[in-house]
């Protein structure tokens, strides 16, 4: 074929724009289209049978079933595998909304299995939580999504395109916002231009990354057609990738792409062990750290390693074969029976498979918030592209249906498209056309990916890290090079740049992490602990400006739920910028001696993996020696305003360092920076200085015009120090319950407090988000006249978390009688954070009411719930009823409550 002029290409418009019909792709249409958008459905095969659903599924991992599972211990279960590196509010979601989606998969006809009384069979696969639901006749699931499609009021509102892969993201040139995309058909090659109003990526992980142990290229753990477009795609537009040095690592069966699947087998009783019939698991979940274990154990004198189900009965082997050799790979039954394997006879040896990026099977992706929003506006990301940890089959229809739920806002854009993007995006595509004669892409891809396994698999080393970004440097000319004649060529041509984009993300994005973390996920030999001070950070990355790949620490948020083992430092995001590389010996002179081994230096001395720094900048040496003679304000002038950000940046920290007079108004002014490290340099120094800054009108205007800055860290920073200066109203506090991040309404929670604004705190009550709602509670409880009354909804509130803080505010507020019977109940809740709110209210209700309760909690199994009880009843020591209960409590199992009680004779 020949290159298509770009002024012939098909142009076609649409509200919603979805790229990928799998799992996420297929819920996101449906769910935009039922609430009114126009959509379209790009699919670089067919809807029909295309996404890793295609051949239907086994069973779901993550179904938090009511009776069987609580939403909090999932989310805590999935904070730990990752290793606190969570936004658990996107794990939430798929927690509470997650049951709600298996009821609407199976009014679609999608089938889950359930016991004899009609409850879900939930089965139990790690030690803590029941969340797995098989799915005995899954192999249907994707047929059962494309009738649906294909319902006459859904093919009303869907247009589905097959065979047309896009290849860019457009996006706006003034604002950025995704405007629609562009790509070509896999068939006739024509050249294929989207309008929309906005853009969901569902397409799948990076799961042809590394190179199986086969050597065949599509011989993957994950769906082979799955080559990291939607990587590519969103990274070239603008947004922000994140966790992509966590890679994807699985177990499977020797000498076959398919997994061990022991989520089907563990339920029924199977289980992994070494060639001593040992189990040797110690970590649960499938998390990073069992795949460590997993590799220790097949690497030592105990492999290999099995999957053992010949100890079941019979009926129990049957049952597991009627799965695994019918949904999650058909040919299963074929390999076992070529190998005159029989699970009654042979155990099943297992291996590891290549890497790859997913979120759904560990955490690497395109950053999303809690409605599948990227960081570029009007992009969307959902299923395993979106760094969603652990999210599965039920997390990507999840955030499918957020994306869909919330793309089905915008209209068609109806604007200029940018010509520089569309030609760009023309030349990606038709590029190898032109050299019909150069290296085929089953050539360059194998190299591609060999150097994958040669350098970035783990264990990692910054040494091969460095190497592998050479490597992939040098291969981008190569892929420019390659060669094809058909639509069909030009697809696999286009899929290898952007596996080659994920190749570069993945080794720099693991140079730049210089710890290891999630077991062998990201396990660095040079870097070999945990480092949980320095590194309990996201690891962003994007685009820069200059079209370098650059790179942001960005503070875990505050958790949701609790996780003891875990304490996020938040603060500030780190712009760490683009990585440098570990510089790599190269040979010396022919008659040089041989170079003497350098002692191995001290944790102190040793050199961080990026590099020896760069040497200071001369004005930044200029500003240091200038802090040490503690001038006035004017001298600062210069370097605030210097073009350098992190010069700028050093003269911010610098003025909170020296404080000289008129400092406030200029960091106030210093929050509207463009940089980001300024912004936040600015903002830790008003908080630092907050106490010692006269609280003038200039400040107070700075502080106010800081909070139209769309940094969320610029607004919470400013209303926190409006709020301790006393330069804010309730007007402007309550204004602030409107902003869209979460962490400013409850920064304009603690300043309504600040000014006794009950009536604006009682509005906010009803506040979307938890954090606020649970910030609520406790202010009400904080106000200088607090009264039960306004606590009424929370009281009721359906999150166990903002209920427990609710009651646990009454001890503030006071706690009538009504109120004190309302605590009473609460002490039978299945949560135990209402229980323990519930028995720290009764420490202000009337002892009459109070101590028989509070006597009843102690025998509670959850040990701070007991620890309230006795702090309560401390409360109503006077009564003698309470006394006896407390000397009971002496010889509690748990040494908090045995101190607490003690008290009582004191």
């Amino acid at each position: 074929m020949t290159v298509p002029d770009l002024a012939d290409a098909t142009e076609l418009s649409c509200d919603v724009l979805v790229i990928g019909g799998g799992t996420a792709g297929t819920m996101a249409a449906l769910t935009a289209a039922e609430r009114g958008a126009d959509v379209l459905l790009l699919e670089k095969a067919h809807v029909r049978h295309s996404g890793a659903l295609a051949m239907g599924m086994d069973g779901v991992n993550n179904a938090v079933v009511p009776g069987r599972a609580e939403p909090d211990d999932y989310v805590a279960e999935i904070t730990r595998a990752n290793d606190g590196l969570v936004d658990q509010s996107t794990v939430r979601q798929t927690a509470t909304r997650g049951f709600a989606m298996v009821r609407r998969l199976e009014s679609y006809g999608v089938k889950f299995e359930k016991d004899e009384h009609g409850e879900y069979a939930v089965r139990q696969v790690h030690r803590s939580g029941s969340y797995v639901l098989p799915m005995p006749e899954g192999k249907d699931v994707k047929k059962v999504l494309y009738r649906q499609l294909r319902r006459r009021e859904m093919r009303e509102r869907i247009r589905i395109e097959n065979r047309v892969m896009p290849v860019r993201v457009l996006t706006h040139p003034d604002d950025g916002r995704a405007v629609g995309a562009a790509g070509f058909h896999t068939r006739t090659g024509e050249f294929v231009i989207v309008r929309a109003g906005a853009v969901i990526l569902a397409t799948g992980p990076c799961g042809r990354l590394g190179l199986p142990a086969s050597g065949y290229l599509y011989g993957t753990y994950e769906n082979p057609t799955n080559a990291g477009d939607g990587y590519a795609m969103a990274y070239h537009a603008g947004a922000a990738l994140t966790g992509i040095e966590c890679f994807q690592i699985n177990p499977l069966i020797k000498d076959y792409n398919g997994p061990a699947c022991a989520y089907v087998a563990n339920p029924f009783g199977g289980y992994q062990v070494n060639r001593h019939g040992e189990r040797f698991v110690e970590s649960d979940y499938w998390s990073g750290q069992m795949m460590a274990e997993f590799a220790a154990e097949l690497a030592s004198d105990r492999g290999p390693v099995y999957l053992k189900l010949s100890h079941l009965p019979e009926e129990t082997i049957g049952a597991v074969e009627s799965i695994l050799h019918t949904t999650e790979r058909p040919t299963r039954g074929t390999f076992h029976e070529n190998r005159g394997h029989d699970y009654r006879t042979h155990d099943i040896e297992m291996h590891i498979s290549e890497i790859g990026l997913c979120g759904g099977h560990s955490a690497s992706g395109v950053r999303v918030d809690d409605r599948a929003r990227t960081t570029v506006p009007r992009l969307y990301a959902a299923g395993d592209l979106a760094s969603v940890p652990h999210n599965y089959m039920i997390g990507a229809f999840v955030f499918g249906d957020l994306a869909g739920e919330d793309a089905s806002r915008y209209r068609a854009y109806e604007g200029e498209l940018d010509r520089e993007q569309l030609a760009a995006a023309h030349e990606l595509v038709y590029r190898p056309l032109r050299n019909p004669d150069g290296p085929p892409q089953p050539q360059v891809e194998y190299k591609l990916r060999r150097f994958v396994n040669d350098y970035v698999a783990p264990p990692k080393t910054g040494a091969k890290l460095s190497l592998a970004v050479e490597a992939f440097d040098r291969m981008a000319t190569e892929i420019a090079g390659m060669g094809a004649r058909t639509a069909h060529e030009l697809m696999r041509c286009a899929e290898v740049s952007f596996i080659r984009d994920c190749a570069e993300m993945a080794a720099r994005a693991s140079l730049a992490r210089t710890e290891s973390r999630w077991g062998l996920y990201h396990e660095r030999l040079d870097h070999p602990e945990r480092d949980d001070t320095g590194w309990l950070h996201h690891l962003d990355l994007r685009k820069s400006p200059s079209g370098a790949m650059e790179f942001t620490a960005r503070p875990v948020e505050p958790y949701v739920v609790p996780v003891p083992e875990f304490s996020p430092p938040g603060g500030p995001e780190r712009l760490l910028g683009e990585v440098e590389l570990v510089p790599v010996a190269t040979a010396g002179a022919r008659d040089a001696a041989p170079a003497a081994p350098a002692s191995r230096p001290s944790a102190a001395e040793a050199p961080d993996a990026a590099g020896a720094p760069a040497p200071p900048h001369p004005r930044l040496l200029r500003l240091l020696s200038l802090v040490e003679d503690s001038p006035d304000l004017e001298a600062f002038g210069p370097y605030l305003s210097d073009a350098d950000p992190a010069v700028r940046a050093a003269a911010v920290t610098a003025l909170g360092e020296t404080a000289p007079a008129g400092t406030g108004p200029v960091l106030a002014a210093r929050l509207r920076d463009e940089a980001a490290p300024v912004r936040a340099a600015a903002a830790a120094a008003l908080r630092e200085l907050v106490e010692v800054l006269p609280a003038g009108p200039e400040l107070a205007e700075g502080l106010r015009e800081a909070l139209d800055v769309p940094d969320p860290a610029v607004r919470v920073a400013a209303l926190d120090v409006l709020r301790a200066l006393r330069l804010g109203d309730a007007g402007l506090y309550a204004d602030a319950l409107a902003d869209a991040a979460v962490e400013v309404r409850v920064q304009a929670v603690r300043a309504l407090v600040s000014v006794d604004a009950v009536g604006e705190l009682a509005r906010a009550a009803a506040d979307p988000a938890r954090e606020v709602r649970v910030a609520v509670a406790r202010g009400l409880a904080a106000v200088r006249n607090p009264a039960p009354e306004p606590l009424a909804p929370l009281l009721d509130d359906p999150d166990p978390l903002v209920r427990g803080a609710a009651l646990a505010a009454l001890a503030g507020t006071g706690c009538p009688p009504a109120y004190a019977a309302g605590a009473g109940a609460a002490l039978g809740d299945r949560a135990w954070q209402v229980r323990t709110g519930a028995a720290t209210a009764l420490r202000a209700a009337a002892p009459g009411l109070a101590v028989p309760a509070l006597a009843g909690a102690l025998a509670d199994p959850n040990a701070d719930v007991r620890k309230a009880a006795v702090l309560s009843l401390l409360a109503h020591r006077a009564e003698p009823a309470a006394r006896a209960a407390l000397a009971g409590a002496a010889d509690d199992a748990d040494a908090d409550v045995r101190a607490y009680a003690s008290r009582a004779a004191r």
